[in-house]
């Protein structure tokens, strides 16, 4: 079994920036891809970012395009996610998913297996 821990989240002002990182364990970890979601207080979990393991192609919401930036760490078995010129609508709990086949839209929640507990990130205004 795949487990996803995300850490660093926390509360920032608006035009602050934050790090997220994902740390992939368990059993021999193989992905095809990983990404960032998010879900704010009484709305649904939208797509934020996403990342092919291998090569250098990625994937942006419109809404957080030039002002996040994902990588990942193939030795390390990590994805991480700087966000910067944050803003109050970037409050959410930020999730970290992986998906060890293929994904046709890297934007669907429903491609991704495996999905981390959450980190809530907060921005003040």
């Amino acid at each position: 079994q795949v487990q996803l821990v995300e850490s660093g989240g926390g509360l920032v002002q608006t035009g602050g920036s934050l790090r997220l990182s994902c740390a992939a364990s368990g059993r021999p970890f193989s992905s095809y891809g990983m990404g960032w979601f998010r879900q704010a207080p009484g709305k649904e979990r939208e797509f934020v970012a996403a990342i092919r393991w291998i090569g250098d192609t990625t994937f942006y919401a419109g809404s957080v395009r030039g002002r996040f930036t994902i990588s990942r760490d193939n030795a390390k078995n990590t994805v991480s996610l700087q966000m910067n010129s944050l803003k109050p609508e970037d409050t959410a709990v930020y999730y970290c998913a992986a998906s060890a086949t293929y994904l046709s839209v890297w934007s669907g929640a429903g491609g991704y297996g495996y999905w981390g507990q959450g980190t809530q990130v907060t921005v003040s205004s």
